[in-house]
C-alpha cells in the first residue's frame, strides 16, 4: 500500500523559512509527476509546485522565486523549500504524486499545517 507522509510544517514568522518533506513508502516511483498543493481556509486546493516526470518545473505565480521543489529518487522523497514566507502562505500543504508506472495512480498525503504569523 502506497503512503505519502508529510513533515516539516509548523508556525513561522513572516520572512522566515520552512522545508516540507514528503516520504513515499510502498513503491518506488520510476515515472511520476510530483508536486505540492495547498488549501487555505475557505479556498480551493491549488497547486504550489510541480516537478513533472519529464523534469519540467512549474510554480504558482504567488510563490515563484521563494519556493523550490526538490526530488530525491534514491530516497523516494520530494521536498519543498519555502523562503520569505508571507501570511498568505498559511494553509494546509499536501504532497501529491501521479504515478504513470502501471496505468495512472494518484496519491495524496494527509496534509500538514503551515502557519505564517507574527
Amino acid at each position: 500500500q502506497v503512503q505519502l507522509v508529510e513533515s516539516g510544517g509548523g508556525l513561522v514568522q513572516p520572512g522566515g523559512s520552512l522545508r516540507l518533506s514528503c516520504a513515499a513508502s510502498g513503491t518506488m516511483f520510476s515515472t511520476a509527476d510530483m508536486g505540492w498543493w495547498r488549501q487555505a481556509p475557505g479556498k480551493q486546493r491549488e497547486v504550489v509546485a510541480l516537478l513533472t516526470s519529464g523534469g519540467k518545473l512549474n510554480y504558482a505565480d504567488s510563490v515563484k522565486g521563494r519556493f523550490t521543489i526538490f526530488k530525491d529518487n534514491a530516497k523516494n522523497l520530494v521536498d519543498l523549500q519555502m523562503n520569505s514566507l508571507k501570511p498568505e502562505d498559511t494553509a494546509v500543504y499536501y504532497c501529491n504524486i501521479v504515478d504513470y508506472g502501471l496505468g495512472v495512480h494518484v496519491y495524496w498525503g494527509q496534509g500538514i499545517q503551515v502557519t505564517v504569523s507574527s
